[in-house]
């Protein structure tokens, strides 16, 4: 029994956008095939790399050359012919001895891909499949945030190795357009729009979802900087307004930089907003303190820089300084990034003026108060305050005063960082200052690693709150004189602050 032919699409070179049946299929394929220049490297093995596994063939097909100078008889397309021959031939043998063979193709394999010459001297003789892949063109409109076309509106895809007059003639025809094969090409592609009246509308687009890629008007391009990977994109003119809305990077000549301040909630993936999520997946980099860091899942795509709790200002500044260098970075921060975390941490920073023009931009999470708040009932029902007893970034007696006020106020509390290894006593003191103002028989929440694989939650009473009982993973929630501890039919307990104050 034969084996079966893949041709596999890989999309334009974001790993994420394999499809997912690609991404099966490579991973259980007896051998792997690719295509690569003399030099050795293949784009589509590096896009497949995260998907590929040990003790898998792989057949690299070697290009015999690149331009077309040859001294073969039959010039460029017969040493081309006698190529494709030859690898074919490679292939066939893994596909007689019963050994299914994927071949990687970058963006779709019929679309302008050198899979589509294996496919037309094995289609006849094996069982073939082709997975499609997103295309340039596809991603370079993605990239730009711009509509190709609408309605009735028609696009043309050309290759840039077309006659000037034939690609002017095809471009003043139509609505939309999408121009591939640039790098020496590019003179020409772009005389050929200005030539059919449409170089102002033009757009460029040079390595469409890499992390090196960049996008600006074809009018300011160097031609000298042109690689292969690029495309030239006229957009649909009925939306030519919506381009200029949300394609900023259009105009600036690059597809800049930012910041995203990520709030991933108390206890990884499933305390996580779609927002948050999509934050994740689409970084260049993930910038955090160890622990939170640990809790996204790992992506080959990303690059990781963890660092210890206590560097906050030195973590936001290099956050800062990888965005204005072009990457989109995700600092990731747990619970909700505002509340005594990353946040504020990057916007001080970006105060300098040499961050000044970075895009910052704050991703809310759930709150390490609401976690635990969520697990007894609702003791944060009415008007409540929220406090650090950290003293590492304030003083101790600020502290003190604050929740002086908030117990004479009547609030209930969340109270964060009640303790660590080097902070033994300031919980026992902000219990006494509490007492003042509460009864001993105010109901105290005590929640350690909600939402994490030790999760406790405990109810007790303020006067026996014993400080020893709590560490730094603790945050505790200590009710108002109206919070109430009812036990549940189900023999459950709940907590609860009434919506209502009594008058007086």
């Amino acid at each position: 029994m034969t084996g079966t032919l893949y041709g596999v699409g890989l999309g334009p070179g974001d790993p994420e956008l394999v499809t997912v049946k690609a991404a099966r299929l490579i991973s259980s394929a007896a051998v792997v095939a690719y295509h690569s220049a003399r030099h050795g490297r293949s784009i589509a093995r590096g896009v497949a790399a995260p998907y590929l596994r040990e003790g898998q063939i792989e057949e690299q097909l070697v290009y015999p050359l690149t331009v077309e100078t040859t001294d073969h008889p039959g010039g460029y397309a017969g040493a081309m012919a006698d190529f494709y021959e030859a690898a074919a031939a490679r292939l066939a043998a893994h596909l007689d001895a019963g050994r299914d063979v994927v071949v990687l193709a970058e963006g779709d394999p019929l679309f302008y891909g050198s899979y589509m010459h294996m496919h037309k001297r094995l289609c006849g003789r094996y069982a073939t499949e082709v997975v499609p892949g997103v295309t340039s063109v596809s991603a370079a409109s993605a990239v730009l945030g711009v509509p190709l076309v609408e309605g009735e509106e028609v696009l043309t895809v050309l290759p840039g190795t077309l006659p000037a007059e034939a690609l002017s003639a095809r471009l003043a025809a139509t609505d939309s357009a999408a121009v591939l094969k640039l790098g020496r090409n590019f003179d020409k592609v772009r005389g050929a729009f200005e030539a059919a009246g449409k170089l102002d509308r033009a757009l460029y687009v040079e390595r469409a979802t890499w992390e090196q890629g960049r996008a600006l008007p074809l009018a300011e391009v160097d031609p000298a900087s042109v690689p292969y990977f690029s495309l030239a994109l006229l957009p649909s003119p009925v939306n030519d307004g919506v381009a200029a809305g949300v394609s900023p990077h259009v105009a600036t000549g690059s597809v800049g930089g930012s910041v995203t301040v990520v709030g991933t909630g108390p206890a990884g993936r499933p305390w996580l907003t779609p927002e948050a999520q999509e934050a994740l997946a689409v970084a260049d980099d993930l910038v955090g303190y160890t622990t939170y860091l640990a809790r996204v899942a790992p992506n080959p795509r990303q690059r990781r820089h963890a660092s210890d709790n206590q560097v906050e200002a030195e973590r936001a500044a290099f956050a800062l300084d990888l965005a204005k260098r072009g990457r989109r970075v995700a600092v990731v921060s747990s619970g909700d990034p505002g509340v005594f975390a990353m946040a504020a941490a990057v916007l001080e920073v970006a105060t300098d003026p040499q961050w000044k023009d970075v895009p910052v931009r704050v991703l809310p999470g759930l709150t390490a108060a609401q976690a635990v708040a969520s697990r007894v009932g609702a003791p944060l029902g009415h008007d409540f305050a929220t406090i650090s007893l950290s003293d590492r970034l304030k003083p101790w007696e600020v502290i003190v005063r604050r929740l002086d006020a908030v117990a004479a106020a009547d609030l209930a509390i969340a109270i964060y960082n009640p303790a660590s290894k080097s902070r033994t006593w300031q919980l026992g003191e902000a219990r006494d200052v509490l007492l003042r103002h509460r009864s001993p028989d105010t109901p105290v929440v005590v929640g350690r690693d909600v939402g994490g694989p030790q999760e406790t939650v405990r109810v007790l009473r303020l006067g026996e709150l014993d400080p020893t009982t709590v560490d730094m993973r603790c945050l505790l929630l200590i009710g108002s004189s109206q919070t109430r501890v009812v036990e549940r039919g189900d023999g459950s307990t709940a907590v609860f602050t009434p919506r209502t104050y009594p008058a007086g």
